[in-house]
């Protein structure tokens, strides 16, 4: 019988696609464009405000996935790295790893099919913040990373989009790195500053 669990909280992405990426919004189907730098450096960041997984209590936890895809990314080949919030004992560390690895179902069972290379999980502090419209993240000597939202033509309004993102496909904002959005690991270097990035609620469930 599936383990049963949800998650509700908030996350952000931050790609190294020219905006707005041509990977979820262009007139192919999603996933088919060419990312426009030609290979997709992707950083996805969660913060859980309240999670329950088989009795395992998930509130105020965070974890981030990071992903290379060499080209179009429904072709497939990703390499993909976990961090999980340091904070995390292991009981929550399991169910934290099942639910953002796809093992549980959900969404991102989706990606998971993609993925060629897992470099595995590391346990560091995870530092997610909402200031306003702005999501950033820190992690030490890892990752910089924070994303505003797009001017929209109404002040201080945000442009929210339905495209069928797995995370939230039916309310996903359209936003854009800051300056000094960085990452830096496992062999990877990126500066994903002015490029393509979301934001949205999430609401997840399985079991």
């Amino acid at each position: 019988m599936a383990t049963k669990w949800k998650i509700s909280g908030d996350y952000f992405e931050n790609c190294n696609c020219s905006v707005v990426c041509p990977c979820l919004i262009s007139t192919n189907a999603p996933l088919t464009s060419r990312p426009t730098q030609g290979v997709c450096d992707v950083a996805l960041v969660f913060h859980v405000d309240k999670g329950n997984y088989d009795g395992v209590d998930l509130d105020g936890l965070n974890v981030a996935v990071v992903v290379h895809t060499p080209g179009v990314m429904a072709e497939g080949n990703w390499t993909a790295a976990a961090y999980i919030d340091e904070r995390a004992n292991n009981q929550q560390t399991e169910a934290l790893g099942a639910i953002f690895t796809g093992a549980a179902g959900g969404p991102m069972s989706i990606f998971a099919p993609f993925i060629a290379t897992n470099l595995g999980a590391k346990k560091v502090p995870i530092k997610y913040r909402i200031d306003g419209k702005k999501r950033s993240v820190e992690i030490p000597n890892v990752m910089q990373m924070a994303v505003e939202p797009l001017p929209a033509l109404r002040e201080g309004q945000e442009i929210w989009a339905s495209t069928g993102h797995p995370v939230n496909p039916d309310k996903l904002a359209l936003a854009v790195g800051v300056k000094g959005s960085v990452f830096n690991d496992h062999g990877m270097r990126w500066d994903n500053s002015g490029r393509n990035g979301h934001y949205a609620p999430i609401e997840w469930s399985g079991g």
